[in-house]
């Protein structure tokens, strides 16, 4: 099965409506605002401009990246259906941030983390906070998204990886300069894309699949990968399982993935912020509609990894898979599945893969420029800046952040260093102490800024201690803490280690327990602490959003119970 890894005139036909209907719709989109009057908020948040399905499309738009596309898929590959926790829980998750997160910050007007954080404990952890997202998210966040889709890009069309980094890079600036308004509503053109060309090839893959049984068909080739990898099809893994280090057990369900995803969910500038110019209704149907989107996420980046794993297993794919150390690399799966689609469908699913970072990429932007204007420029660099400065700078910083990215980007070693279990796992240090830092900062206002400052460095500090630990000792008797095995074997030899869900897990509940102990001797030392505006009426909901919150929840039931 080898492919050529190029595009054909059709695929770059479909590739270039696909440009030329989001940069059209983008530039009508602009210059409507533009007859409008313009300020800082309108710029960043799109103050009362997006609607339900804007938010909710944006959110998964931003959301939805190579790291997905590729590196899920990789997952999919490697350990099957199980990955796909990560999106299913996030759907549950969200409905909580709509319910109990955002009516805090709408009620209290909080725009930006930072600001949430000054507001609620003091201006340095603010800053320090600030200052530390701006380097995770350019650093990080937007070296990666940009590398690993150019990698994915030159892998489908064998287009020169530097100029599809700067393709990207320019598409995504464009887009992100129009500010939040633009951002939002070109999201749902690149959702579009993104879901039609997704499941386009998720088509196609099955199909291929049941090709191996002499069938055709989407029933036929799910099917008979069930029939031939059934152990790529549970969701809940035991100790015996060698994927089990990474999603241990029912940690999936009670654990350390529901910090993975609040914390993601309700304290991520580049999430939240698509909500925050709304009002409470708008931002909870949107969040709302995006949980639905979440349920679908898995049928597009994970069944094309299983389905890949079984024309492997079935003796495709077997140079094609193979790193250029020679080894079998599962991040591949994706670009090589794409390599299959015939003419002008491929376009649509590079179309598709394009969408998904570009989308990314403009929303990443976009927060590392609201972060620097209103946090840093606005409050310490220039107080009385006009409005109209504070669009500007947030304009400069976006094409500055942007260069930084292509710059550094090359020499990171990104493609390297794994796919998404490894950015879950590295992000997994530091975000235990924040979230703890932010949920005890919502609903217990006796939470002070010294208990806040040793989240924020206490919390990194513990996960660095957790990592290590267990290797240094040398906790050979320790087979099982919590839900979680402490021996993971790799290249034969053993290697004791806490799975990192399960780190989170215990980092979040020792910061807590600190953070308690620590604003309670702060309280008695007469060291005030500033609580939010919180009021219980602000968490009810309508019926409608109960409805569909109770359906979210219905269908991961049922998904849990089919396939545990």
């Amino acid at each position: 099965m080898n492919t050529p890894h190029t595009l054909d005139i059709k695929d770059y036909i479909v590739f270039l409506i696909y440009f030329i209907i989001v940069a059209t719709y983008g530039l009508w989109i602009y210059r409507k605002k533009r007859a409008k009057t313009s300020d800082s908020k309108d710029y960043f948040l799109a103050e009362g401009s997006l609607t339900w399905w804007a938010i909710g499309t944006s959110l998964i738009a931003s959301n939805i990246s190579s790291e997905q596309f590729i590196a899920m898929s990789g997952n999919g590959f490697k350990m099957g259906l199980a990955i796909a926790t990560y999106e299913w829980m996030a759907a549950a998750t969200l409905i909580i941030v709509a319910v109990f997160f955002i009516p805090v910050y709408l009620k209290n007007k909080i725009y930006t983390m930072p600001q949430f954080l000054s507001q609620r404990y003091n201006g340095n952890v603010a800053m320090i906070m600030a200052i530390f997202w701006l380097l995770l998210y350019v650093i990080v966040n937007l070296t990666s998204i940009l590398y690993l889709g150019a990698l994915a890009i030159n892998g489908i069309s064998g287009l020169n990886i530097d100029l599809c980094m700067y393709a990207l890079a320019f598409f995504a600036v464009v887009i992100a300069l129009g500010g939040m308004k633009v951002i939002g509503y070109t999201d749902v053109i690149q959702v579009v894309f993104l879901i039609f060309g997704g499941l386009v090839t998720t088509y196609l893959a099955l199909d291929k699949v049941a090709v191996l049984n002499n069938q055709h068909g989407v029933i036929e080739g799910f099917n008979y990968m069930m029939s031939e990898s059934n152990d790529h099809f549970h969701m809940i893994f035991d100790q015996k399982n060698s994927n089990f280090p990474s999603l241990p057990g029912l940690t999936v369900l009670f654990g350390g993935m529901w910090i993975v995803n609040l914390n993601y969910w309700g304290c991520n500038q580049y999430i939240t912020q698509r909500a925050l110019g709304a009002d409470l209704k708008t931002a909870r149907s949107g969040i709302l509609f995006a949980a639905f989107l979440k349920l679908l996420m898995p049928v597009i980046v994970v069944l094309p990894g299983i389905a890949a794993y079984v024309i492997y297993l079935k003796g495709g794919f077997q140079t094609e898979m193979l790193g250029e150390d020679g080894v079998l690399n599962p991040d591949k799966s994706y670009p090589v599945l794409l390599n299959l689609l015939p003419a002008g469908l491929k376009g649509l699913s590079f179309a598709a893969l394009t969408a998904a970072v570009v989308a990314s990429l403009a929303g990443k932007v976009n927060s590392i420029s609201t972060i620097f204007t209103l946090d840093i420029f606005k409050k310490k660099i220039n107080t009385k800046a006009s409005e109209t400065s504070l669009v500007n700078v947030g304009k400069i910083t976006v094409v500055i952040a942007m260069i930084l990215a292509v710059i550094i980007a090359p020499f990171l070693g990104i493609d390297k260093k794994g796919g998404f279990e490894f950015i879950q796992e590295y992000t997994g240090f530091v975000s235990p102490g924040i979230f703890a830092m932010f949920i005890l900062g919502f609903f217990w206002k006796k939470t002070s800024s010294n208990a806040a400052m040793f989240a924020t460095i206490g919390g990194f500090m513990l996960s660095v201690v957790l990592k290590f630990l267990p290797i240094v000792l040398s906790l050979q008797s320790l087979i099982s803490f919590g839900f979680s095995t402490l021996v993971v074997q790799k290249d034969g030899t053993s290697l004791y280690e806490i799975p990192f869900l399960d780190r989170m897990g215990f980092v979040f509940v020792i910061c807590v327990i600190a953070m308690v102990i620590i604003s309670l001797l702060d309280n008695k030392r007469g060291i005030a602490s500033k609580g939010l505006e919180v009021d219980s009426k602000m968490f009810k909901v309508n019926s409608g959003f109960t409805a569909g919150a109770l359906l979210v929840v219905g269908i991961l039931v049922a998904l849990y119970t089919i396939f545990w």
